[in-house]
């Protein structure tokens, strides 16, 4: 457990918060939310949150969170070896219906961390009642092909916009295209929506800023293409510079499915 932080800039927070994942094998990109603790005003839990088919593609046990930690105000790269299965069984809980997973963690007192609370993750009535709508810009963090932005394991900060709709109700759409091109190592990566002076309800709110996380990326969106021959019948996909987004209010759902957290 954790004293609270208290939010500033989300871009800053989401910047410090986020992590590159690793086995042996595969990589992917995770983010860390604060849970608060019921019946307490200074206690949050640590929530890994990521796309479940990170977690799944990753056979060991035990995985590398390539954590950060602070000195002198200089930052270093921290590994950290963190227990994702028990016994071959996932320590981490699936949301039912959407590539998400969440899960507790604990992480050493030296780990640089500056967290964003569940309070954050963008609702069915933030959507409606902010309007977000297609072309909002919206940004990502994430580690394309294992990149990062510096030697001290920070993600990288990349941008598009919102490019389908509907967005809500996410029950009957749970996901929504992002105008971002996709790699390999970007899943799981959070995408978020920072705005000020937004209009919505007919004003424009001058000084008002919006903070919202709007979900994680779960994949690349791809079309098939059927080429056939007398001889063959092939298939190719082909790459249209979409990612796919599985919704916050789906975060928000597969974080509720962990036991609630308690003061240890």
């Amino acid at each position: 457990m954790a004293e609270h932080v208290r939010q500033l800039d989300i871009n800053t927070i989401l910047m410090r918060s986020t992590f590159r994942i690793a086995g042996r094998d595969t990589l992917g990109t995770v983010f860390i939310l604060g849970r608060r603790v019921p019946d307490s005003t200074s206690h949050i839990a640590y929530v890994l949150v990521t796309a479940a088919h990170v977690l799944s593609d990753i056979r060991e046990d035990e995985a590398t969170l390539f954590l950060r930690t602070e000195r002198n105000g200089t930052f270093h790269k921290l590994p950290f070896p963190l227990k994702i299965r028990e016994r071959g069984n996932p320590l981490w809980m699936q949301h039912s219906a959407a590539d998400i997973a969440a899960m507790y963690v604990r992480l050493p007192t030296t780990a640089d961390l500056r967290l964003a609370t569940t309070d954050l993750l963008a609702s069915d009535e933030n959507l409606e009642a902010y309007e977000i709508h297609p072309g909002d810009n919206l940004f990502c963090l994430g580690y394309p092909y294992g990149a990062e932005a510096n030697d001290a394991g920070f993600p990288i900060l990349r941008s598009g916009r919102i490019a389908s709709y509907p967005l809500a109700p996410t029950s009957v759409h749970p996901t929504f295209l992002f105008d971002f091109r996709v790699f390999g190592g970007n899943s799981g990566g959070p995408v978020y929506l920072a705005d000020v002076n937004r209009t919505y309800g007919g004003s424009t709110r001058l000084g008002e800023s919006l903070q919202l996380i709007m979900g994680l990326v779960s994949q690349e969106k791809m079309i098939e293409e059927e080429i056939r021959s007398l001889t063959e019948v092939r298939k190719t996909k082909h790459q249209l510079a979409l990612a796919v987004v599985v919704s916050a209010p789906l975060i928000q759902q597969t974080i509720t499915m962990l036991p609630a957290p308690s003061i240890e």
